[in-house]
């Protein structure tokens, strides 16, 4: 059984295999699990995410379940863990689990016979969007191995962000780190905005998660887009080989100038477009693997 909690527990082979397994399917590759069941279970909002997965079962023949946690037990004081295995019991073949408590597969992981796939851990790992982060990186360049990414935005609460770091420097990739001071995670070094966006082949802009923070940031949408966005000027400033890419959802005008958000060089529906079709590869190692 092959469940995907975080990209750490995997090696360089298996996360290139991925990665060939989506293009594979990208490029028309078919396959069918027509027995199987999916349930997924999101405990936080998700537009790409969710629908992305639904969509990769579809395509792969699966039948699915979705959770509405407003309606099912949860709000009568059921564990995440009863939840999970009252799906097992019921003939699930896997669990697409988003929640907001950091790790929350560890109370899974090792107690279930289906495999538990994570769409996201509050502001932990994200390792499906990495996956299609890296996807996009490669289709675009043919490498991953030198390639310079900036990392700008809300470093301290974003999962995607933890993830990306991890794994692309792991794979050789040189990444570089920008962020307001209330929005920094200690545990990494940071440079100037100004100075990087001229000498990466890859900026990749995060959404200032106001929800996750206690008090709202001291700074005006206009003030943060000019100190920590992409604008019009950073942007006549990139290489012209160098790409924009976004996790999404954007907030229009903050981190990112709403004319660039389709620009030329923005591959950010490029990315929503591949989490389909590596969704699909890591369904399929959880299913072949079970």
């Amino acid at each position: 059984m092959k469940n995907l909690t975080t990209l750490k527990e995997l090696d360089l082979e298996e996360i290139t295999h991925l990665l060939d397994r989506a293009e594979a399917f990208k490029q028309g590759e078919k396959k069918s699990y027509a027995n199987c069941v999916f349930a997924n279970l999101f405990f936080e909002p998700s537009t790409r995410t969710q629908n992305s997965f639904i969509m990769a079962q579809k395509k792969l023949g699966i039948q699915d379940i979705n959770l509405n946690p407003e309606a099912s037990s949860i709000k009568k004081g059921e564990t995440l863990y009863d939840t999970v295995k009252t799906f097992e019991a019921i003939g699930v073949s896997g669990v697409v689990i988003r929640a907001s408590e950091v790790r929350y597969y560890e109370e899974l992981v090792g107690k279930l016979n289906i495999p538990v796939l994570n769409g996201g851990d509050g502001a932990g790992d994200h390792p499906t969007q990495s996956l299609l982060d890296l996807m996009t990186i490669r289709e675009e360049f043919g490498r991953l191995e030198g390639l310079k990414v900036l990392i700008l935005g809300d470093i301290r609460f974003s999962r995607v962000a933890k993830t990306n770091i991890e794994v692309m420097r792991r794979l050789g990739m040189e990444v570089f780190i920008c962020a307001p001071e209330p929005l920094k995670d200690p545990a990494y070094d940071y440079i100037d905005c100004n100075e990087a966006f001229a000498k990466v082949d890859v900026a990749m802009l995060l959404r200032v998660q106001h929800e996750r923070h206690e008090h709202r940031m001291n700074m005006t949408q206009e003030e943060y887009l000019t100190s920590y966005g992409l604008n019009k000027t950073r942007y006549a400033e990139m290489q012209e080989h160098a790409i924009i890419m976004h996790p999404a959802p954007f907030n229009r005008g903050w981190e990112i100038d709403g004319d660039l958000v389709e620009s030329p060089k923005s591959r950010i529906f490029k990315q929503m477009e591949n989490g389909v079709y590596v969704r699909m590869a890591v369904i399929e190692r959880a299913l072949d693997h079970a």
